[in-house]
Order: C-alpha cells, then sequence, then structure tokens
C-alpha cells in the first residue's frame, strides 16, 4: 500500500492549498458575517478548474478523482468552510451523478458549464416531512402528455440561491412504493413554476447558500428525466457515497484548522510564568487532535480511492464521514476549550470553526444515520 501522494496530486492540493492561504483566509471571517461568499472568490475557482475538478476532460473539466477532490476540499475547508461546501456539492452532488447517470445531452448540455462554474450545482433531496426518511418525500412528478410536471417544496438546499440547475428527486410512483417510486430529474433554476423560497440563517457556514426551493407546476420535457424511471432513489444513495466523502474531507479541514489555531495560541499564551503549550494537559489535547485527524485522512482517503475504482464504498464512505465529522467536533471543542474565553469571543476566528464543525454531523446524513449504514453492512457481511 502506498501512502505516497503522485506529483499530480501533490500541485493540485498546494495549488488549492495556495488559494486557500491567499483568497480565502483573509476573507472567510467577512463573508461569515455578511452572509455570503464573494463573488471574486466564485471567478477565481473558475480560473483555477476547481468547479470542474471531476468533470472528464471531454467536457472541459480536469478529469480527476474522489482522492484529488478530497485533497482540495481538506484545503478549501480549512479555511472557510461555507465556500468549501458549496465546492463540494457542486462537484459531488451535481457533477458526479450527471457524468455517471445523465444521458449524452445532459452531460453535453450541463458538465461544460459546470466545469467553468458558469453555472453552479444544487442537490434537492430533502423536504420538510423527508430528511432522513428520504423515501418519504412528496414532491410528484407526473406525465402530461410528452411533459414532466413537478410539484413540490425542497428544502435545506445548499447552493439554492446561486445555483443555475439542480438535481430534483420526485415520486412518480404511488406513496405506498416509497423509495422504489422516486425518479431524478435535472432542472434548470430558471424553469417557470421554480422559485426560491427562504434563506435560512444559519449557526454556521453563514456564508454558503441554504434556501427552499418551491416547484409549482414546473414543466420539463421527458429528456429532463436522469437515469431510469423510479432509479432515483438508487441514484440519490449512491450520489450520497461521494457527498459523504466530501463532507468527511470538510470536517478534516475545520479539524486541522482547530489544532493549528490551538498549537499556536498554546505557544502564544503563558500562565503561571511560562506558555501553556509546557502544560500536559494541553500537549494531551494537541496530540489527542493530531491522531484521530490523521486517522480520518486515512478512512476518507480509502473511501475516495475505493469510488475511483467503482468499488461499492458506502460502509467507508459512512466510515468516514461518522470519524471525520465526530473528529471535527472534538478538535473545535478542544481548540475553544485552550483558547479559554478569548476563544468564545470573535477576537479569534476559533468560535467561526466551533459553529463550522457542527453541522458535519448533521447533513449528507446525520451521524445515527452512518451508523445504521456501517452496522447494516457489518451484519450483512459486506
Amino acid at each position: 500500500m502506498d501512502f505516497q501522494l503522485t506529483e499530480q496530486q501533490t500541485l493540485i492540493r498546494d495549488m488549492a492549498r495556495s488559494f486557500a492561504e491567499g483568497e480565502l483566509m483573509p476573507r472567510a471571517t467577512q463573508m461569515d458575517r455578511q452572509a455570503f461568499i464573494d463573488p471574486e472568490v466564485f471567478a477565481k475557482m473558475g480560473e483555477l478548474g476547481l468547479w470542474g475538478l471531476t468533470v472528464p476532460e471531454a467536457y472541459g473539466g480536469a478529469g480527476m478523482g474522489n482522492v484529488e477532490l478530497a485533497l482540495v476540499l481538506e484545503e478549501v475547508n480549512r479555511a472557510c468552510a461555507s465556500t468549501g461546501v458549496t465546492l463540494s456539492v457542486h462537484n459531488s452532488l451535481l457533477g458526479a451523478p450527471i457524468h455517471k447517470w445523465g444521458s449524452e445531452e445532459q452531460k453535453r448540455t450541463w458538465l461544460p458549464r459546470l466545469a467553468t462554474g458558469e453555472t453552479i450545482g444544487a442537490y434537492c433531496l430533502t423536504e420538510p416531512n423527508a430528511g432522513s426518511d428520504a423515501g418519504a418525500l412528496r414532491t410528484s412528478a407526473k406525465l402530461d402528455g410528452d411533459t414532466w410536471v413537478i410539484n413540490g417544496t425542497k428544502v435545506w438546499v445548499t447552493n439554492g440561491g446561486t445555483c443555475g440547475v439542480m438535481l430534483v428527486y420526485a415520486r412518480t410512483g404511488t406513496a405506498e412504493s416509497r423509495a422504489k417510486g422516486i425518479s431524478a430529474f435535472v432542472v434548470p433554476k430558471n424553469t417557470p413554476g421554480v422559485t426560491v423560497g427562504k434563506h435560512e440563517k444559519k449557526c454556521g457556514i453563514r456564508a454558503s447558500s441554504t434556501t427552499e426551493i418551491l416547484l409549482e407546476n414546473v414543466r420539463l420535457p421527458k429528456s429532463a428525466l436522469m437515469g431510469k424511471l423510479d432509479d432515483g432513489f438508487t441514484i440519490a444513495m449512491d450520489t450520497l457515497d461521494g457527498g459523504r466523502i466530501g463532507i468527511a474531507a470538510q470536517s478534516i479541514g475545520i479539524g486541522r484548522a482547530c489544532l493549528e489555531a490551538a498549537v499556536k495560541y498554546a505557544k502564544e499564551r503563558e500562565q503561571f510564568g511560562q506558555p501553556i503549550a509546557n502544560f500536559q494537559a494541553i500537549q494531551w489535547k494537541l496530540a489527542d487532535m493530531s491522531t484521530r485527524l490523521d486517522a480520518s485522512r486515512m478512512l476518507v482517503h480509502k473511501a475516495a480511492w475505493m469510488r475511483d475504482k467503482k468499488e461499492r464504498c458506502s460502509q467507508q464512505a459512512a466510515e468516514a464521514k461518522l470519524f471525520a465529522s465526530q473528529t471535527a467536533n472534538f478538535c473545535a471543542d478542544e481548540c475553544l476549550q485552550i483558547h479559554g474565553g478569548a476563544g468564545y469571543t470573535d477576537h479569534f476566528h476559533v468560535e467561526r470553526l466551533f459553529r463550522d464543525a457542527r453541522i458535519t454531523e448533521i447533513y449528507e446524513g446525520a451521524s445515527d444515520i452512518q451508523r445504521i449504514v456501517i452496522s447494516r453492512a457489518v451484519l450483512n457481511g459486506v
């Protein structure tokens, strides 16, 4: 087993690190306060090819894999988790499924736009009454001649306010069919009947756009169906494997930022006539943070490597997401504790890291759901 990054992987990681340190770190706190990402950041990400990192070269992208995406997401989220989740959703939850499941027409239409960042992607699965239980969704899609008519409401849509195209899951079967009666549709946001609803005011990742999407008599051609009829749940679960790897990588980035801030502060802060880094209690906190981050990275890279090899990785993606998100919150808590009262104010960016970390155990499947996925695989001997 080779733990050494390839030359290409090292270059893409270093490029992402330079972008994160030069463009994101100076802006992150202000973007958090203003609750939107500066347009200049989006433009720079387009210039660097980050929007199309996993889009094949034939469609204008960089043609890289999930390992490279994980490396980039760790660096970006180390600086700004709001930008990180925007990039993760765009690549993992929109670009990837169109590439894997979309028709050639859908690929030609959307992948080049997604690759440049001309169009940002969003993922519409969750509903007011269908969160962890995605099979209970009520948004409907019915054929009217040669036209699909979609009605329903989606919530917690990352990139909802900034996107140009959405992957919408809707019920094409009966309510009793649950997961077996769901299909996926590629929906341009400018389609009549699509409305951006409430913009959520969040505890963390405040600069990322999170909205309701209202669908009222949205009429789409038959070609909007992605994959086969009633295969939507399969597409959604496969797509979430990639999304979970992305959020696990985000968690490492946040946790790493916490460790770096804690080390810096521990060396500078003096109590009882010496830096607090000299105290064993502080040293052990730093040791635990570092160990958990290294273990998380191994889980993420293994899951990403398996997905790139087109191997089933639902268990590995869930393990990576579960452990890395717990690690992010552990590191954020310990970092704030090391900073003491100062960390609880906005004098340091620690409080932003603390707020940003919390969501990692909730979205892309809460930790409880990850445990269900893992335990089923263990019990079934997968």
